[in-house]
């Protein structure tokens, strides 16, 4: 008997002269090969996605005066009165964002983003040389790779806005880039759906844009 059904037993009653057991021998040993062939699909699917996973920290250098980081840089929250901070070069003077510390040159990595009950986030990934001074457009041809919140309609920030259709709100996004495949993926965690991708070719350090 092939190795594939060894562990079957039969019934006397379906010996080598019934053509049923043929049959069925050879249906079994298909199951067989095909879920042995699943299993390889989705080991390799597994192996495609595996990233190291990053502890995002804020970076306060850059955050936009109205932007308050926690004490552990986890958490941002935005008030009505800007801060009294340097304006550095590479502060942003103008859009209300802040930067991941973490850089990325390589490699694949993914991390989430608690957006819980907000009606209003941008998140994504920036070309660490994006211009900070002034009026931003967040799209790939400027250097941003995001998705936001706007107005009650979830959006992928290309040129133009594209709809996202959602079923269940996200409270939590995951973000995973691949740099040298050059795609940024970004995942509802809340219901295990996927939102966008994005997919374009790297260069340069990026890092994790808020």
């Amino acid at each position: 008997m092939e190795r594939g059904v060894s562990s079957l037993s039969f019934s006397p009653a379906w010996g080598p002269s019934l053509p049923g057991s043929i049959a069925l021998l050879v249906t079994l040993q298909i199951h067989h090969l095909m879920a042995a062939a699943l299993q390889s699909e989705l080991e390799s699917e597994k192996e495609r996605h595996r990233a190291d996973k990053v502890d995002v920290t804020l970076d306060p250098d850059p955050a936009h005066p109205k932007l308050v980081l926690s004490e552990d840089r986890k958490h941002v929250r935005h008030e009505d009165t800007r801060q009294d901070l340097p304006n550095s070069p590479e502060r942003f003077d103008c859009c209300a964002c802040v930067l991941g510390s973490e850089g990325f040159t390589g490699r694949r990595h993914y991390w989430e983003v608690e957006v819980g009950d907000k009606t209003c986030w941008t998140l994504g990934v920036c070309r660490e040389s994006v211009r900070r001074k002034g009026g931003i457009t967040v799209s790939p041809e400027e250097g941003y790779w995001a998705v936001q919140l706007r107005d009650g309609e979830y959006q992928a920030n290309t040129s133009p806005l594209m709809p996202l259709p959602v079923c269940v709100p996200p409270r939590r996004v995951g973000v995973f880039l691949d740099y040298e495949l050059g795609e940024v993926s970004f995942y509802n965690v809340t219901d295990r759906s996927h939102l966008f991708t994005f997919t374009d070719s790297f260069s340069g350090t990026l890092r994790p844009y808020f």
